[in-house]
């Protein structure tokens, strides 16, 4: 395969329902209740698309969020035009495996079929299993939503495809001063995303989900924030940006650039919006600028590693 190219898990329908018709039909597709065709309503930027059609697919799903409404017309935009052709998607097949496949075409709108804003697939003989995965891909590649981009583990998946399981968690390179962080620091994102519940922030917010779309690096005008939350009571929206080691000052300007997005185009009237920074440490220049921002919360993350013997 071409290390170039992009690799995406994509959902055929909720709980793979549709996989065996796009396994035969060699498509993958959505819908999202958006019922015209995108032919010429694909711009090269997801922002003109969102823009345009975020209204549109509110007016057909009145009790939908505007936050909703941007996570489906993101997920249709990325199927229909950011996945390119020549880009590998591996596509659950509900048994426990993926199957892997080499988009082969542009968007094509099929009026009256199941999944009808498709693209054509060139399926190889092969799947991953999904047991073969390392636990950071198994938890990207089982994210919630219709798609999810997996190109940091091509390298990987690559492997995997070509019959070599995946590498191991620890790396043995004495360069690495504390090769168990150097690891898990890859997989922060996927981490927390998982283990929400049991973190502090778990017991007021859930990260924001609709209709099986998580706001997990939703993307807004200045780059995808991490994580949007909003708290159990609906009152409160929540930016969540994410840094591996040290944080620097600069994060709390782009914090705040994600939080006036979120207030400016999302937020609903009553609700407001704060912001919290995850990183292994901080230094003065940052907890200065956290002292003139009250909305915006700083928390460490922690890394532990120990065996237990059987």
């Amino acid at each position: 395969m071409n290390s170039a190219r992009n690799y995406y898990r994509v959902m055929l329908g909720q709980k793979s329902v549709y996989a065996a018709e796009c396994f035969a039909g060699n498509f993958i597709g959505t819908d999202f209740g958006i019922d015209q065709d995108l032919t010429k309503k694909l711009p090269e930027e997801w922002r003109a698309f969102n823009q345009e059609f975020i209204p549109i697919y509110l007016a057909k799903h009145p009790d939908k969020t505007k936050i909703g409404a941007g996570l489906a017309c993101g997920a249709l935009w990325t199927v229909s035009k950011g996945i390119r052709k020549g880009d590998i998607v591996l596509c659950p097949d509900g048994s426990g495996h993926y199957r892997v496949g080499e988009v082969s075409g542009e968007y094509t709108y099929q009026p009256g079929k199941i999944l009808f804003h498709r693209r054509p697939i060139q399926w190889l003989n092969v799947s991953i299993d999904r047991a073969a995965m390392s636990e950071a891909l198994r938890n990207s590649a089982g994210s919630i939503g219709t798609v999810s981009n997996v190109s940091r583990y091509s390298e990987e998946i690559e492997r995997l495809v070509g019959g070599v399981s995946a590498p191991k968690l620890i790396s043995t390179d004495e360069t690495v001063e504390d090769p168990t962080a150097f690891a898990l620091e890859e997989h922060l994102e996927e981490f927390l995303v998982k283990n929400w519940a049991q973190t502090e922030l778990g017991k007021e917010y859930d990260i924001y989900e609709e209709d099986g779309e998580k706001a997990q690096q939703y993307q807004t005008d200045t780059g995808p924030l991490d994580i949007l939350a909003i708290s159990k009571d609906k009152k409160r929206l929540l930016v969540v940006e994410l840094k591996k080691g040290r944080a620097s000052d600069a994060v709390v300007g782009q914090t705040l650039r994600y939080m006036s997005f979120v207030q400016e185009m999302l937020a609903e009237q009553d609700q407001t919006v704060h912001g919290i920074i995850i990183a292994l440490d901080d230094d003065q220049r940052i907890r200065r600028a956290l002292a003139m921002v009250s909305n915006i919360l700083f928390y460490r993350y922690q890394i532990s590693f120990k065996l237990v013997r059987n």
